[in-house]
């Protein structure tokens, strides 16, 4: 029977959108947590004295939730393995100033992505090609009794 490799979902991401926060004052925080262990970015965002660290302490934090709950992986075992910064829209408001002006007030947003990875999972699961070639033909069925896969195939 010919084995074909097929690639394992082992990365997890956050989204935080609308940040109000400037993409330039994200990104030298980024910087610092590229490629980290999960345990060492929540020390270094605790540690640094800048407002924007709060919400990608949250976002880090958030991420390694998603990473537990959708792969069951240990907190220990995740590393950063993407992060990226975007502009987001502006929000624009006017603020009355002397003699009937206006003075426009522009605040910038953001959105930043997070994407650990979990480093004890495997990459790659066999599967036979048959399986492959007639997915629709083949449906899983699963056993209670001995706790164990059942395929049947339709004909």
């Amino acid at each position: 029977m010919l084995k074909v490799l097929k690639k394992k979902k082992t990365e997890v991401y956050a989204l935080g959108r609308h940040i109000s926060l400037s993409a330039d004052k994200a990104r030298r925080i980024i910087d610092q947590i590229r490629a980290c262990s999960y345990e060492e970015t929540l020390m270094i965002l605790e540690l640094m004295p800048y407002k924007a660290c709060y919400p990608i302490f949250k976002l880090v934090y958030s991420a390694a939730a998603n990473a537990s709950f959708n792969l069951g992986s240990d907190e220990a075992n995740l590393v950063i393995s993407k992060v990226e910064v975007n502009e987001g829209t502006t929000a624009k408001k006017l603020k009355p100033r002397a003699r009937g002006r206006s003075y426009a007030i522009k605040k910038a947003t953001c959105h930043i992505t997070i994407v650990m990875k979990d480093m004890s999972l495997d990459e790659y699961e066999e599967v036979s090609f048959d399986s492959l070639k007639n997915p629709k033909k083949t449906t899983m069925v699963y056993d209670d009794a001995y706790n164990s896969e059942v395929v049947w195939d339709k004909k």
